[in-house]
């Protein structure tokens, strides 16, 4: 028996008598060790140098993709329509809607097993309420909220509502900040010509109760989808409805800055260079998917609830903050990203760098033929290197002047892009300061809205949602929600509970003018 098979059995003998893990847990890994013993599919050996220094990840979706990493089905058109291969007739009430999505969301594939989307459900839903009334929508939407945490405990799965004012997206607000689950995610859509600001004070005071959800900035996201179709997954991804993301592959700047002589070496010549790299990487993953795999053949393409050509690779980036620093130091500059002009003027222009290599970029399975710019929120084995764009934990400054030093790089990304601000527990016998610097923050530029109150339970970590009483317990006990050996996992390895807590400041004015 050769060393590497003895030492695959050895992982698997470790996960199917790991005492922390619930049996379908097991299942998962044990899948995830067979797609990994296949052999990766072919690739130039630049790409295989950069991904062996951690350069390029792939965030070990598999070494033979055979599912998309997101797929947002069209769940109007599958109420409408019910589904010939999973004989359902068409919904005609509430509970015929509810019914049928439950039944739906088991059939929805993503990285996780699990569906990352569940649609705009307020639109989704609206249709079938018919002669309900408050109580009635109440009680169903709650017994609802609770099967979806029960049965898909997953805080990668998510939500949207909004931005119109309505009985289901305040019902949902309403049913989300008593129950306090990490699943389902949430995003509400804010749209300053349409919803009005008391729908956005309840969904900025559920912030203060739940740390949810997020405030996406709808105008800025319906923009860079022509059609107006979008869904935001996962953590805060956004992506085509009735398509979803082939891949997510993603650049460590951090790493790509230490080839680099300077600022103007890194943005003229290194940073092309891997973005090469990464095109012909989510090209080689993106291919086997659409041409191997056979999955559009499936029934969510064949009856229409998604379409091939709607999918895209995600282009992530991450370690914005050190590879500025690690740029202003070789030039013998001071200054630290997110408290000086010129480093944020820097990290400004690698954005737009990085939006113009994407758009210029042609890839094989894409939107129109173009990947989407994403700032990654970090995976907890990720050490010594910030999410995104974010600025670094525990050294943030103010809420305001966090958004200040960061919104203008929020329009260069098209398919996500999230700053955790950590407030401090006082905003919650002050929940007008939240509203205030959420209006603000979109009003700047901000493309997703999204904050942590330190003395709740419930806490994001890159995007998704923890009790941090599960993490408390977990090496003991284990968890049935299946992120929470990732938040426990990133808290010992990241430093998310290092974040700062801070004090809301100048919250009167909504335009930091």
């Amino acid at each position: 028996m050769s060393d590497s098979h003895t030492a695959f059995q050895q992982r698997v003998s470790k996960i199917v008598t790991d005492a922390t893990l619930s049996p379908k847990q097991k299942n998962q890994f044990l899948a995830l060790e067979a797609e990994a013993s296949l052999p990766y599919m072919p690739v130039s050996t630049d790409v295989a140098q950069a991904m062996e220094e951690g350069v390029l990840c792939d965030m070990f979706e598999g070494h033979a993709p055979f599912k998309p990493r997101y797929v947002l089905p069209d769940y109007a058109k599958f109420l409408k329509q019910g589904s010939v291969y999973l004989e359902l007739d068409a919904a005609t009430d509430f509970d015929d809607a509810l019914n049928l999505l439950t039944i739906i969301y088991h059939h929805v594939p993503s990285v996780t097993n699990i569906p990352v989307y569940l649609g705009q459900l307020d639109d989704v839903l609206l249709p079938y309420v018919g002669d309900l009334d408050e109580q009635q929508i109440y009680t169903k939407l709650k017994r609802f909220w609770l099967m979806l945490d029960r049965t898909l405990p997953d805080a990668f799965m998510h939500v949207n509502i909004g931005p119109t004012d309505n009985i289901i997206c305040r019902t949902i607000l309403r049913v989300d900040a008593e129950l306090k689950q990490i699943a389902p995610n949430l995003t509400f859509m804010y749209d300053p010509e349409v919803t009005p600001d008391d729908l956005l004070r309840q969904a900025t005071s559920n912030i203060c109760e739940c740390s949810k959800p997020h405030i996406a900035n709808y105008p800025m996201h319906a923009m860079a989808y022509g059609e107006k179709q979008f869904g935001i997954v996962s953590c805060y991804n956004s992506l085509p409805l009735a398509g979803g993301s082939n891949t997510l592959v993603r650049m460590n700047l951090k790493k790509v800055a230490a080839h680099a002589k300077n600022s103007t070496h890194f943005l003229d010549h290194i940073l092309p260079k891997y973005s090469q790299l990464m095109a012909e990487l989510m090209d080689a993953r993106s291919t086997h998917l659409h041409e191997e795999s056979n999955f559009f053949k499936g029934f969510l393409t064949t009856e229409g609830l998604i379409e091939e050509s709607r999918f895209a690779p995600m282009f992530g980036i991450y370690g914005m903050a050190e590879a500025v620093n690690a740029l202003l130091e070789i030039e013998g500059k001071q200054g630290q990203y997110g408290h000086c002009e010129e480093a944020n003027r820097l990290a400004l222009a690698i954005s737009e760098k990085l939006a113009h290599l994407v758009d210029t970029t042609p890839v094989k399975y894409g939107l129109d033929g173009k990947a989407l710019l994403h700032a990654q929120g970090g995976i907890s084995l990720d050490e010594g290197v910030t999410p995104g764009i974010r600025i670094p934990y525990g050294t943030e400054p103010d809420p305001v002047s966090y958004v200040q030093a960061t919104a203008q790089q929020h329009k260069y990304y098209t398919s996500g892009i999230s700053d955790i601000l950590t407030i401090d527990e006082t905003v919650k016998s002050n929940s007008e300061a939240m509203f205030n610097l959420c209006k603000g923050a979109i009003n700047l530029g901000y493309r997703e809205f999204t904050a942590n109150v330190a003395s709740n339970d419930l806490v994001r970590v890159t995007g998704y949602m923890i009790k941090l009483s599960d993490i408390n317990k977990f090496e003991q006990e284990g968890s049935r929600k299946n992120t929470t050996f990732l938040g426990a996992e990133a808290a010992k390895n990241t430093g998310i509970l290092d974040r700062t807590p801070r004090v809301v400041s100048m919250e009167s004015s909504p335009v930091y003018e």
